[in-house]
C-alpha cells in the first residue's frame, strides 16, 4: 500500500468516524471469510458499518475526532464497528461476540467518551432510538384509548338499561 493509499483510508476512515455517536472497538482472532462476512452483514442490518483496520492508520484517523482518546485501545488485530445510532453498533458487536469467542470486545466510545468493554455490553441492553420512539408513541396513545373506552362505557351502560326495560314492557 503505497502513501496515497494509505491517506486516503485516513480520510476515508476519519470521515466515516467523525459523524458517528458509537464505536466499538474490538479485537477478532481467528475469524474466517463467512464469519467475517456474516459479521459485516449484521452490522449493516443494525444500521453499523464495520472496519479491519491497521492500528497506525486508525490512530491517524482517530485525531481530530471525538473519539482521539480511544487510541490506546489500538493494538493487535483491531476492527472497528461505528454507527449514527447511539446504540446500533454495541448492539451488533456485543451479540456476535456472545455467539463467537472469536470477536473479543475491546472498549469502545459514545459521543466522544471512553468506554471500556463491561460498559459497552451495558449500552448494548439499552433499546435502541426506534424502540424508544415506539414506547412513547405508545405511551401517547395509551390515555387517548382509555378516555374513549370510559367515555364510550356509560352510553352503552345506558343502552343496555333501556333496551332492558323495553324488553320488560314487552314482556309484562
Amino acid at each position: 500500500m503505497d502513501r496515497t493509499q494509505k491517506q486516503q483510508l485516513v480520510t476515508t476512515l476519519q470521515q466515516d468516524l467523525s459523524g458517528c455517536a458509537c464505536i466499538v472497538v474490538t479485537h477478532q482472532t481467528g475469524l474466517s471469510v463467512a464469519e467475517a462476512t456474516e459479521l459485516r452483514r449484521q452490522m449493516r442490518r443494525a444500521g453499523a458499518g464495520y472496519r479491519v483496520t491497521k492500528n497506525r492508520l486508525a490512530k491517524r484517523a482517530l485525531e481530530g475526532t471525538a473519539f482521539a482518546s480511544l487510541s490506546p485501545l489500538f493494538t493487535g488485530p483491531t476492527a472497528v464497528a461505528f454507527s449514527h445510532d447511539p446504540v446500533a453498533a454495541a448492539k451488533a458487536a456485543v451479540a456476535y461476540a456472545n455467539r463467537n469467542d472469536k470477536l473479543t470486545i475491546v472498549g469502545g466510545g459514545l459521543n466522544g467518551q471512553a468506554l471500556d468493554a463491561a460498559a459497552v455490553r451495558a449500552l448494548a441492553t439499552l433499546p435502541s432510538l426506534d424502540e424508544l420512539r415506539s414506547k412513547i408513541i405508545g405511551l401517547l396513545q395509551a390515555p387517548a384509548t382509555k378516555l374513549a373506552g370510559l367515555l364510550q362505557a356509560p352510553a352503552g351502560q345506558l343502552a343496555r338499561v333501556v333496551a332492558a326495560h323495553a324488553d320488560k314492557g314487552q314482556g309484562g
